[in-house]
């Protein structure tokens, strides 16, 4: 039996500038909203700011990335996700004990895959933000095109996706000032 889960995805080396720890391409991801739990979103700032505002975390190195795609994953390689968020929370975040890391870990993972309600393939991002004092998180689908709408030759990720999700401002952060940091 298989279930879907987000990938990461990585299509340029962005991530690599705005993240901290950036995730590798091909990780099992989730949102990972609770890494941010005992801090003030107002109060980030830089990489960590953009790993709040966009960032899925990766399940192996515990990186960071902007798109994540869906993927079939099988009952193996989702008890291992599993395992693998649950350590983590027992030793970064101080789970009392090995079955509340787990019960979280669970709970996180099944967020993930309701996420995954789409095609294998489908691209997905996030957006979190802080409304009237609670977290927000906004995730939206991308999807190929059957024609593009312009030509923009050897760049055809310009070109060929359409965005499903609710209108919002686009944060666009200076990526060669991030690089110099």
């Amino acid at each position: 039996m298989s279930t879907r889960l987000p990938r990461t995805l990585r299509l340029d080396a962005s991530d690599t500038l705005v993240f901290e720890r950036a995730a590798e391409p091909g990780e099992w991801a989730v949102p990972g909203g609770f890494a941010f739990w005992d801090e003030d979103p107002a109060a980030l700032s830089g990489k960590r700011r953009q790993a709040f505002r966009a960032g899925f975390l990766g399940l192996s190195g515990f990186g960071w990335s902007t798109l994540v795609e869906v993927a079939e994953a099988s009952a193996a390689e989702r008890a291992a996700a599993v395992a693998a968020l649950a350590a983590h929370i027992r030793t970064a975040y101080g789970a009392p004990d090995d079955a509340s890391a787990e019960a979280a870990a669970l709970e996180e993972i099944r967020f993930a895959e309701s996420l995954c309600d789409h095609p294998p393939g489908t691209v997905l991002a996030l957006s979190r933000s802080v409304e009237g004092g609670a977290v927000r998180e906004r995730f939206r689908t991308l999807h190929r095109r059957e024609t593009p709408h312009h030509d923009f030759g050897s760049l055809p990720v310009f070109g060929v996706v359409e965005v499903e999700g609710e209108d919002e401002p686009v944060d666009t952060p200076d990526l060669s000032a991030m690089a110099r940091r």
